[in-house]
């Protein structure tokens, strides 16, 4: 009898059932994919006509103001390099983005590729985002704190290829790190969040609704009205608004200690919060308004929630968990 290409047959000592060859990718390997494409996304968007102006390191020098001295000098040390050699600089920065993302997306280098992109993301959390606002009063959740970049560095972390705890694992994050210490980076964030949404400057009558409103100029007609009406919903609820979303936030960065069904519930919750504010806060990241880098921090987190998104438990099927001869396959999750 053929074996179709891409399955090899192995008989006689091994036993005499077909076993198949490359088996389809696990969830760890569909999320680092996921997080590949986000990559070669931003290296097209750096590609832009405008990135190669001056426009460009001006757009970075803002991210400098009100931010202490030793964190401002360096970003307006690099804008000034920039504006001066603004094309050489862009062409090597967008190669560098396509480069990671093909990078992860090949098997045989995905390591070096994920280890480089954590040195990029934190380089540019800091020369190209002023470390998210962290520092200066102005991070808020609605407009991409903590810095999206620095979630692109977490999740290369938090998809390391491994095989340990690939059956065990509660959920994805936990097999490069371990469980433990994978909740508490989950709760750091999403606690570091709701710390933000906190803030004086965010608690402001018309705080939310002047950043949500600010996000409708260049884009097309029916974002721009999501945008209004949004805003018009919040308009002199700062306060509330900001109460309302530090809670669903703190409810997300406790989720992942509490059983399965209610962590899958916080999870769930986590995409929808997300999902809001990428399109209500951030505009798709104004990738529509032709002005983008990146597509924010919305995208990421919901690409964050499902890595940690609790595993099936029971048993292993008989054709994933059964090798030839009967012999059980190992690394098969459940």
């Amino acid at each position: 009898m053929a074996v179709p290409r891409g399955r090899a047959a192995w008989r006689g000592r091994l036993g005499t059932g077909e076993v198949a060859v490359g088996a389809a990718p696990d969830a760890s390997r569909m999320l680092q994919l996921a997080l590949a494409g986000v990559w070669l996304l931003d290296g097209v968007l750096q590609y832009q006509s405008f990135m190669f102006t001056k426009a460009f390191g001006q757009m970075l020098a803002a991210t400098a103001a009100g931010n202490p001295g030793v964190i401002a000098s360096p970003i307006n040390w690099d804008t000034r390099l920039i504006e001066h050699h603004a094309v050489a600089l862009n062409a090597i920065f967008a190669t560098i983005q396509l480069l990671l993302g093909l990078g992860i997306a090949c098997r045989p280098t995905v390591r070096a590729a994920l280890g480089a992109s954590i040195a990029w993301a934190l380089a540019v959390w800091w020369f190209g985002e002023g470390l998210g606002g962290v520092l200066n009063g102005t991070a808020s959740p609605v407009n991409g704190a903590p810095g999206a970049v620095i979630i692109y560095a977490l999740l290369a972390v938090l998809l390391w290829p491994t095989d340990r705890g690939a059956t065990t694992a509660p959920f994805t994050a936990a097999r490069a790190v371990g469980a433990p210490a994978a909740r508490a980076l989950w709760l750091v964030l999403w606690l570091s969040q709701a710390y933000f949404a906190l803030q004086p400057a965010n608690r402001a009558p018309q705080a939310l609704h002047d950043m949500i409103a600010g996000m409708a100029s260049g884009e097309p007609g029916w974002l721009n009205a999501i945008e209004r009406n949004a805003a018009a919903l919040v308009a002199h609820q700062g306060l509330a608004a900001s109460f309302v979303l530090a809670i669903a936030l703190a409810a997300i960065a406790v989720g992942v200690y509490l059983p399965a069904p209610a962590a899958r519930a916080a999870v769930v919750l986590a995409v929808v919060v997300a999902a809001v504010i990428w399109v209500v806060g951030e505009a798709f990241g104004t990738i529509l308004a032709g002005g983008a880098t990146d597509p924010n921090s919305g995208l990421l987190l919901i690409l964050l929630a499902l890595v940690y998104w609790p595993a099936r438990t029971g048993p292993v099927p008989r054709s994933l968990g059964q090798s030839v001869a009967g012999h059980p396959a190992e690394g098969i999750p459940t």
